[in-house]
């Protein structure tokens, strides 16, 4: 099975903490379309021999497409690709484009899944992160979603500057009224070149407190967990049955194809990553030329990539599994690396898996990066 990633280069306005590709300026967005759908077919035979389990629209904001130019995508890609019964359709959603009529269109498409940046109920988080919807858009559109989708997720963010335990615990409690099957979470990250990061520069508003975010993340696990919800990634939790496919393949080293400007695919073998520059990729697309980048990925890269992905997710690292593709120095080496993580109560050897621990989560990139590999030496 294989997923295709479409990304959508626009946005109406730039997120302050947002480091990701995309335009303001939406007067080429019907050509980046069209550039998508040429993409598609001048690489189709990447997946001549497997079948497309997810498709995904991401951003930049996939929302402001018009239902007609999701449509053509969607319908470009049963023509041309396998297809698996029943593939997971997600297309990632700000509030304020979605109205009862827009909800019910996409669902028409085939659309199955809705991811909806929501970030924060709070009026003064949206204000500082420059969110283009309110609070009150986002509690209208969950309750039309909600008539509509089965499967919708939404985005929230912790650890943002100013903001309490007491407020955070609002959030998560708030957003039980909706009964959603799906939540990402991820802490405030301050990117360089930011808006965010020069505000913390000028010290127009605070740093982000490291403390303050960890016990947010603590009480969403626990709180969530209670729920019923699988902590099946670090920030990613699900009912049984509606783990985001789309994600869980990256996680588990399945082939993507990454199609419009700056997206990313993986073959197994191979990284590739399309030009950052939307005027670039539509000259390359329209000249039949490819406009990627491909860094063909060493043993030890490989090894790297599935530490860090594995620990991440509740599955953690099959050892025997890692042993069988990479040799056993490689088993050796991950258990002599990971042996004072386990000592210090961040890692654990479950059924022969190397996973974290609750107290490993928060921290876990840091720790996956101790096991890491330089080289073969």
């Amino acid at each position: 099975m294989s997923g295709i990633y479409l990304h959508i280069p626009f946005c109406k306005q730039a997120c302050h903490y947002c480091d990701f590709h995309f335009s303001t300026n939406l007067n080429r967005q019907q050509e980046v379309v069209d550039a998508l759908i040429k993409e598609l077919s001048l690489r189709k035979e990447e997946f001549s021999d497997v079948q497309v389990e997810s498709i995904y629209f991401g951003g930049g904001t996939p929302s402001l497409l018009t239902p007609k130019q999701a449509q053509s995508v969607i319908d470009h890609i049963y023509k041309n690709f396998q297809l698996a019964k029943d593939p997971e359709i997600t297309l990632e959603a700000n509030p304020d484009d979605l109205d009862a009529k827009k909800i019910k269109d996409l669902s028409r498409l085939g659309i199955n899944r809705l991811s909806i940046g929501v970030q924060s109920f709070f009026e003064s988080d949206l204000k500082l992160m420059n969110r283009s919807h309110n609070v009150q858009q986002s509690i209208d559109c969950l309750d039309e979603a909600r008539k509509v989708f089965d499967n919708i997720s939404i985005d929230l963010i912790y650890g943002i500057p100013g903001r309490s335990l007491r407020d955070w615990r609002s959030n998560i409690v708030t957003i039980a009224r909706w009964d959603l099957p799906h939540i990402s979470s991820y802490a405030l990250t301050v990117e360089p070149k930011t808006a965010l990061a020069h505000q913390i520069k000028k010290g127009i508003i605070p740093d982000v407190d490291e403390v303050a975010a960890h016990a947010q993340f603590e009480y969403m696990v626990d709180s969530l967990q209670a729920d019923g919800f699988d902590h099946y990634e670090i920030s990613n939790f699900g009912q049984p049955g509606f783990y985001s496919r789309n994600n869980t393949g990256y996680w588990w080293g399945k082939p993507y194809m990454g199609i419009g400007p700056s997206a990313h695919s993986f073959n197994g073998i191979e990284r590739s990553w399309n030009i950052r520059n939307n005027k670039k990729y539509l000259d390359a697309i329209n000249n039949n030329t490819s406009p990627s980048s491909v860094e063909k990925l060493s043993k030890v890269d490989r090894y790297n990539e599935k530490i860090m992905t594995g620990l991440r997710t509740q599955w953690g690292i099959d050892l025997s599994s890692l042993s069988k593709e990479f040799g056993s120095k490689f088993r050796t080496y991950v258990l002599e690396q990971a042996n004072p993580q386990i000592e210090r109560g961040f890692l654990k050897l479950e059924d022969q898996c190397l996973k974290s621990t609750a107290k490993g989560k928060f921290l876990i990139d840091g720790i996956a990066s101790e096991l890491f590999m330089v080289n073969l030496g």
